[in-house]
């Protein structure tokens, strides 16, 4: 006989500095497993939950989703106090927004229509920002970078800015916003997309920098794209600056509250 299975969504933000990525690991601290341990811990009883996608180790969340089932409904004032629970037991690099009921099937992963990064960097020192931005020193044309991430939208495969040897179907993406904007000393990279190949972003971006650094010029940027062949672009940005700041689903996983 199949048990009743209840299926809630969390919405959390990390800052991963201290963490080896979101993804369970053998022996190493992963934003999964503190939440896992803690879920575990306050409901007396193992949970694991699923993420919305990966992070690697460095790499920061604004905007989080996973979901976790349990054999027991909770209501929602309930889930109010977990969430209360969970933030008192979690260290003080990871927030739990909120906790609410989905139906069953709805998964935080695979029902994720888009998600978007931004990538900060600081034209000047800033203690304040060390852990959470990459320092650039130097002159660097934004306008032109903005030209170069346009490009971006001419393709579907980014073989070029994947890590090698993941172990996925395809490379196939489809990019939905790619740009480029200044905010006092920071320049920030905000780009959207129906899926991420793993080391995307932060190769995108090293190779778009040394574009606004005239290390490359605007063909360069397609004949990467065409060779499908990493080791073409450029190099790959510290982690640190990377942040996955939103994560869209359909209305009516968000209306399957329940």
């Amino acid at each position: 006989m199949n048990k009743v299975k209840n299926r809630y969504f969390i919405k959390l933000a990390y800052k991963g500095t201290n963490y080896h990525g979101w993804q369970l690991q053998d022996n190493t601290p992963t934003v999964q497993l503190a939440i896992n341990n803690a879920l575990s811990t306050i409901l007396r009883k193992e949970v694991n939950i699923t993420g919305c996608g990966r992070t690697d180790t460095g790499v920061h969340a604004s905007n989080f989703y996973a979901h976790f089932d349990l054999e027991k409904k909770i209501n929602t004032d309930d889930l109010k106090k977990l969430t209360y629970k969970l933030n008192n037991f979690l260290s003080k690099d990871i927030v739990i927004f909120e906790i609410f009921a989905v139906h069953p099937e709805a998964h935080a992963r695979f029902d994720a229509n888009s998600r978007t990064y931004q990538y900060f960097i600081s034209k000047r020192k800033n203690p304040f920002t060390h852990d959470i931005s990459y320092y650039l020193f130097g002159n660097i044309d934004i306008e032109l970078m903005n030209k170069g991430a346009k490009i971006l939208f001419d393709y579907s495969d980014f073989t070029s800015f994947s890590k090698s040897n993941t172990q996925v179907k395809t490379n196939i993406c489809k990019i939905i916003k790619a740009e480029w904007s200044k905010k006092e000393d920071q320049i920030i990279f905000t780009i959207s997309a129906d899926r991420f190949l793993r080391n995307m972003v932060r190769a995108i971006v090293g190779t778009l920098i040394n574009l606004g650094l005239n290390k490359i010029n605007l063909d360069d940027i397609k004949e990467i794209i065409e060779s499908k062949n990493r080791s073409n672009a450029g190099y790959s940005v510290p982690a640190k600056g990377l942040f996955l700041t939103e994560v869209k689903y359909p209305e009516e996983i968000i209306k399957s509250r329940v």
